[in-house]
């Protein structure tokens, strides 16, 4: 989390912290899970969590999974339970939750994934990895595309059929384009804007219920493999038509649903609050960045290697 002037404003920025959550996205999780409720499925069983650093989301996983239905299932039931976060970056530990360094294009990351769910198939696949912005909305939703076409991959490839899949979105004018190649493997296909999202960002989240792939596509994941070739022989239009290249204006669009997550009492992320009870006091980060690209500087600067000029 961030300690920009903004950031300290925010009451989400300040109410992760009180409730021990490495980050202000949980909330974007669980705002959706108030409207869509895969989360609460008694059945949710095995979960991965892709591009997952540094770890909010699968902390809500987490408590969601094992905290809150502590009571309710058995032992044997209780031990069917996984969770798996995976991303290029280090993540300190987390309850409950397996951890992979990991790229998530690779096939064995797909394996060790397999490995954990005991061959098994998840039944919820969710991402909020997103690149570093640019501020050029174009060529930012682009490489978001990039990302999520990545992310559908391998959830492609673990997800059982039923399944639900959430990710982050950037909302432009191509954003039809994904919702239309999403519509060919999922029943039912949502854009959804939680309350602690900022409405000044471009971020909007998908949510793909119904996970229902042709019955002949076999899925493989290959490095080698481009996305246009992963997703051959299983029609998604929006990528090819009749085997000829498409350019991006012409290909099939759709429309989503688009839904306001987060009951109105939630505390609007864009507004300044001066009635909310505080203890005033500043709240340490619930977890320090494992590996920030800063790091070195610091050690330089500490051991008098960093000097100015004069």
């Amino acid at each position: 989390m961030g300690k920009s002037s903004k950031d300290k404003r925010d009451l989400y920025y300040r109410k992760a912290k009180e409730e021990g959550y490495r980050a202000r996205s949980a909330f974007k999780l669980l705002q959706l899970n108030e409207e869509f409720h895969f989360l609460d499925d008694p059945e949710l069983k095995r979960v991965v969590d892709l591009c997952a650093a540094p770890g909010s989301w699968s902390q809500v996983l987490s408590r969601k999974l094992f905290e809150d239905r502590k009571c309710e299932l058995k032992s044997a039931e209780e031990d069917d339970r996984k969770i798996v976060a995976v991303d290029l970056q280090p993540m300190s530990p987390i309850d409950n939750v397996t951890t992979l360094q990991a790229d998530i294009t690779h096939p064995r990351t797909l394996e060790r994934i397999y490995e954990i769910f005991g061959n098994k198939k998840a039944d919820f696949v969710c991402s909020d990895g997103a690149p570093d912005v640019t501020g050029l909305h174009d060529l930012d939703e682009y490489i978001q595309h990039q990302l999520i076409m990545s992310a559908l991959q391998l959830t492609t490839c673990i997800l059982k059929r039923g399944g639900t899949f959430v990710a982050k979105i950037f909302r432009g004018r191509d954003i039809d384009v994904l919702y239309s190649q999403l519509g060919f493997l999922f029943e039912k296909v949502v854009c959804a804007k939680p309350r602690s999202s900022r409405g000044t960002s471009l971020e909007a989240f998908i949510v793909c219920i119904g996970y229902n792939p042709p019955d002949n596509w076999t899925p493989k994941l290959d490095v080698n493999t481009s996305v246009v070739e992963f997703f051959k022989g299983c029609d998604l239009g929006s990528l090819s038509i009749e085997n000829k290249p498409v350019y991006w204006k012409d290909q099939p669009r759709e429309i989503a649903e688009f839904m306001a997550c987060g009951s109105l009492s939630s505390y609007d992320s864009d507004a300044t609050y001066h009635n909310i009870p505080s203890s005033g006091a500043s709240l340490d980060p619930v977890q320090a960045p494992t590996n920030p690209p800063y790091k070195r500087a610091l050690e330089l600067k500490r051991g008098g290697h960093l000097t100015r000029a004069i």
